[in-house]
């Protein structure tokens, strides 16, 4: 009985080893759930996303469905997030690449830090500016120190810059991101000659901020980074202007360079605005957060709208000398089209003129006749959703100097009706009218050329975070956007960022291949804007709820928006573009 008692004591010892084994093993695993394929599946504590993406990668490629592109990140609980994360809590997984817009931000951001790394290795005397985002690519200086005995030539630059970079691309360098101290990250700068981007890391108020480093090169990029130098194959680096261009590949084709197209009008903006920071010494968001310290906030409000003004009235001349009876003034989403257009018509009263306005709104077609979008939402950026007919007909009835009933849209009901609005153009009127499609030559194929002024508006420039760090146009629209939104629609960030990719869309389909047709182009950005719309966007992204993967872009804005001091809105004046997002305009929209 002893000898039995005692082996079933043994097995029971062993039962229960087995069992706590057992049960410590599922302590230290965690679920995820990995959205690619709906699959739950238990993980160890400490999984990397790399080790995630190369079980995925491996199930695609024995299932007979290789991936097309490398993985390049995930989206863990919607936040964005490199290979080398680890997972130590139940998560929902989603691996994205480069067709993926967080994807791409990161395949881009990787590019300009090799870029950056390429220009110290070449040229270790010289800085590398990223001054702007110019179509799908980025436009960039390599400044020399000024030596008199040297000229530089801009060619062998390039051609060594762009070597260096694809020997760090055949080198497959991980990228890696390092938390640490912020005081340790400031002496890592102070000797790197990256005076802006030190002063924005002396001023965080942060214990610890996430530095990136290539080998021995140290940055802040703004944002995630792809694995490895290996997985950014698609780019290229050549001459233009005065500086360089740095081509990215194109988001839905990746295994091919974005075309390039030359956009003269658009690039003389962009010089023009380059000179003007300077001159102000606010290109970046350093030097902008150094005025507003020393309290120079309303100054500095002051002076870019006064800069408004002149270009408003300035544009207003250049109308008259043209001997146009319309002029068409285009622009995509929250660039401050209306607010443009009030404020030119003003200017073209001052030379003498009778102004009228129409807005291409009011042209809408009704719902039923509107087209639609493959998922079957009706696609209001296209220009066919205009009565295109009707408006030419009320053109050319103006310009004879006959009297036309003008439609108001009912955008609740989605369908026009008139209210008994005419408009007649008497011999010193000149009509203003504002749209997304005003420069699309289908719109006013009727109406001879002679007749029209064209003005592009848009957002085109804003401060950079430091030398090689932008804030894109884009983004800077955006915020806008979710401003008013939230202030004349009631709608939440959340539904603004839904909408935003068909928007977007939308411009470079319809809108930004007509931006050189323009007679002039109107950059309407204001150096102190961000700082602004900060007290009101921040709120709003905040609130955007983690399930959803607009969380992701909520994240990506405030990064940038966090690095801004904040600018009371109470000096701006009431006929300011940033009225139209803000409220309080002396203007009727």
């Amino acid at each position: 009985m002893g000898r039995i008692s005692s082996d079933r004591h043994i097995c029971l010892n062993y039962l229960t080893t087995d069992l706590l084994n057992s049960y410590d093993k599922k302590m230290t695993d965690v679920e995820i759930v990995l959205a690619n394929t709906g699959e739950r599946k238990l993980v160890p504590q400490g999984t990397t996303v790399a080790e995630l993406a190369e079980q995925y990668t491996k199930s695609k490629a024995a299932a007979g469905e290789p991936l097309r592109w490398p993985v390049l990140g995930a989206l863990v609980n919607n936040k964005v997030k490199p290979l080398q994360y680890r997972i130590y809590n139940p998560k929902v997984v989603r691996l994205i690449d480069i067709t993926d817009r967080q994807g791409f931000r990161m395949y881009r951001n990787a590019l300009c830090f090799m870029l950056y790394v390429a220009v110290r290795d070449c040229y270790p005397e010289a800085t590398l500016s990223i001054d702007h985002s110019l179509q799908n690519g980025f436009y960039c200086r390599i400044v020399f120190p000024e030596r008199q005995d040297t000229v530089v030539d801009q060619m062998e630059v390039c051609t060594k810059v762009r070597d260096r970079m694809i020997e760090l691309q055949e080198q497959d360098l991980p990228f890696v991101s390092k938390t640490m101290l912020m005081s340790d990250a400031v002496e890592l700068i102070r000797d790197k000659h990256m005076p802006r981007t030190l002063y924005i890391l002396e001023h965080l108020k942060q214990l610890y901020i996430e530095m990136n480093f290539l080998g021995d090169a140290v940055h802040k990029i703004n944002g995630k980074l792809a694995p490895s130098t290996g997985c950014v194959t698609t780019w290229d680096l050549r001459l233009y202007e005065d500086g360089y261009l740095l081509l990215c590949a194109d988001p839905e084709h990746p295994d091919k360079l974005s075309i390039f197209q030359n956009t003269p009008k658009l690039f003389a903006i962009f010089r023009e605005h380059h000179q003007w920071v300077e001159l102000l010494h606010t290109p970046t968001v350093s030097d902008y957060n150094r005025i507003v310290y020393d309290h120079g906030a309303n100054e500095l409000i002051h002076l870019a709208e006064a800069l408004h003004e002149k270009k408003y009235a300035e544009i207003a001349e250049m109308v008259k000398q043209s001997g146009a009876k319309i002029v068409l003034l285009a622009g995509p989403s929250s660039s401050g089209k209306t607010t443009s257009c009030r404020r030119l018509s003003v200017q073209l009263s001052v030379l003498g003129y009778d102004v009228q306005q129409m807005s291409l709104d009011d042209y809408f077609l009704g719902r039923e006749k509107t087209p639609k979008l493959p998922n079957g939402e009706y696609d209001f950026e296209c220009v066919e959703a205009l009565d295109i007919p009707l408006l030419n007909e009320h053109l050319l009835a103006l310009a004879r100097g006959e009297e036309v009933k003008i439609p108001t849209y009912d955008f609740k009901k989605g369908e026009p009706f008139y209210s008994g609005k005419t408009m007649k153009l008497g011999p010193r009127s000149i009509l203003v009218m504002e749209g997304i499609h005003a420069l699309n030559p289908k719109l006013t194929s009727q109406i001879d050329e002679g007749l029209k002024f064209k003005v592009y508006v848009s957002a085109l420039t804003q401060l950079a975070i430091d030398d090689q760090n932008i804030i894109h146009g884009t983004d800077n629209r955006l915020v806008r956007r979710i401003v008013r939104d939230n202030n004349f629609r009631g709608w939440n960030a959340y539904e603004t960022l839904r909408r935003w990719p068909d928007v977007v869309r939308g411009e470079r389909k319809h809108i930004f291949p007509y931006q050189e047709n323009a007679n002039v182009m109107f950059n309407s950005a204001l150096l102190y804007e961000l700082g602004v719309l900060k007290r009101y966007a921040e709120p709003l992204l905040k609130q955007v709820p983690e399930d959803c993967e607009e969380y992701a872009s909520a994240q990506q804005l405030l990064i940038f928006s966090e690095l801004l001091l904040p600018i009371d809105d109470k000096f701006i004046p009431h006929n300011s573009i940033m009225r139209e997002f803000l409220g309080g305009s002396s203007f009727e929209y």
